[in-house]
């Protein structure tokens, strides 16, 4: 054997002497664990993977509301789908955001607006679950469409505060530092009752938070609603405001607007609405607090990119002259004040600074609930448990019905009327005397009875007004 051959072989030994196995009773060498991902869902989907920003887009349906979260970890939330005419522009826009189905749907009040291009969306994308006031009173179409979608195996979610925090909202956790709290309502305990505008006093109002950013979702919330979450100090303070009721005159007080303190305001409204909106007076109010307001019926879709220090705002169109992609940034809750700068790509320094807002002037209620440099610093603690978004049952379970009451002790079955005892809804959260003319319009198969009166409160149900029981 030649001395290069040898010498060959000795190393080639070598290599295998130390890749032999650890003697009797040694350890196995560890190795690195995976990290863990996300519920692994089959891409159906042409929307990119996650990219560690969060981002909202308010759509241009006209005369309605439509916004989609995507979490810094792909978490997706619908936050209405708005009139029925939009249908063929969400069904074709929201593939290109989407990988998935959505993890959840929220319709913060029954009106049409606000719903009716949901069934065709889902058909198109899907969802796991879906959050809804549980208002009660409302239209037989907006029924119909929970029914359809109960059939359907969706899971219809209320607002209800955890069981073991029945005075906090939900609060669902939309990966690492994200979180989606539901400010109102808070069935059954708690509802506003506003004559002619019940379904608008108990609008869901949703804050979003990422970091030292926040945006708050309002939907159609009443001044009352508004005045309400004052009352209760809840935390309100927001980057973004997506106003109430399309800009309407009513809703967006001063009072409100000086504990949200908004840098920016997406307005989600039509052209030539006849509604007025948005009101003029809701418009200078926003301004006159230092919020950059961007219309859909002007900038068509706003879309918003969060690294949870700034909230980055592109809107579809831009006023004539400026550069096609500009850009508008927004300081985190933290900042000193409310200050814009459009940022050019075009520009030599990337930045091109926009005239400063004046600061908003500072708010007692607000400076109570925040610490030093003004970010938000209310104790969640009192808030309840955070439920992770993937926690929640998923319509891969078998569904659960639309929550009903029981079946009352000693085997009535709901449907049967009873001489005695009390009588309710499954499609509302009120129990009335049998006597009670509401009681004898519910159909058969919504009917549920209650022995006593204990019993019924105890399926957390409320007594009617019209009856009093």
């Amino acid at each position: 054997m030649s001395p290069r051959l040898f010498s060959i072989l000795g190393v080639l030994l070598a290599v295998v002497a130390c890749k032999e196995p650890p003697p009797p009773g040694a350890a196995e060498p560890r190795q690195p664990a995976e990290p863990q991902q996300r519920r692994a869902e089959p891409r159906r989907y042409f929307g990119g993977a996650p990219d560690g920003k969060l981002h909202v887009y308010f759509f241009n349906v006209g005369q309605g509301d439509a916004a989609l979260i995507v979490s810094p970890e792909g978490h997706t939330v619908l936050v209405d789908s708005g009139p029925a005419s939009a249908a063929d522009h969400l069904v074709n826009r929201l593939p290109e955001l989407l990988t998935q189905r959505l993890d959840l749907v929220v319709l913060t009040h029954p009106h049409e607006d606000h719903h009716g291009a949901l069934e065709p969306v889902l058909r198109r994308v899907g969802a796991r679950q879906l959050l809804e006031p549980r208002v009660g009173d409302t239209p037989p179409e907006y029924d119909a469409l929970l029914a359809t979608l109960g059939e359907q195996g969706m899971e219809i979610l209320s607002p209800s505060p955890p069981p073991s925090t029945p005075n906090a909202p939900l609060r669902l956790s939309l990966g690492t530092g994200v979180e989606l709290t539901v400010l109102w309502p808070r069935p059954p305990e708690e509802r506003l009752e506003v004559p002619g505008a019940v379904v608008e006093a108990n609008s869901i109002v949703l804050r979003l938070t990422y970091g030292d950013t926040a945006v708050l979702f309002t939907g159609d919330a009443h001044a009352r609603t508004e005045a309400h979450l004052l009352s209760l100090g809840a935390p309100l303070k927001a980057t973004l405001l997506k106003v109430a009721a399309h800009g309407a005159e009513g809703p967006t007080t001063d009072a409100f607007l000086k504990a949200v303190e908004p840098r920016a305001a997406v307005i989600s409204v039509g052209p030539d609405n006849t509604r007025g909106a948005p009101a003029p007076g809701t418009v200078k109010r926003l301004q006159a607090k230092g919020a950059q307001v961007f219309r859909t019926d002007v900038e068509g879709e706003v879309q918003v990119v969060g690294d949870g220090k700034t909230l980055v705002i592109t809107p579809q169109r831009l006023p004539a002259g400026v550069p096609e992609d500009t850009r508008y940034t927004f300081a985190g809750l933290s900042s000193g004040g409310a200050v814009a700068n459009a940022a050019s790509a075009t520009g030599p320094e990337g930045d091109v600074p926009l005239a400063k807002p004046s600061k908003p002037p500072a708010s007692k209620t607000q400076t109570s609930r925040t610490g030093s440099g003004g970010r938000d610093s209310t104790d969640l603690s009192r808030y309840g448990q955070v439920v992770d978004i993937d926690a929640l049952p998923s319509s891969d379970t078998p569904p659960r019905p639309r929550p009903e009451a029981r079946p009352p002790r000693g085997g009535t079955q709901p449907g049967a009327m009873s001489a005695g005892g009390y009588i309710g809804s499954s499609r509302t959260d009120v129990f009335h005397l049998p006597s009670c003319s509401s009681a004898k319009r519910i159909k058969r198969e919504n009917r549920v009875t209650f022995p006593t009166r204990d019993e019924a409160i105890s399926q957390r149900r409320r007594p009617a007004k019209d009856c009093n029981p």
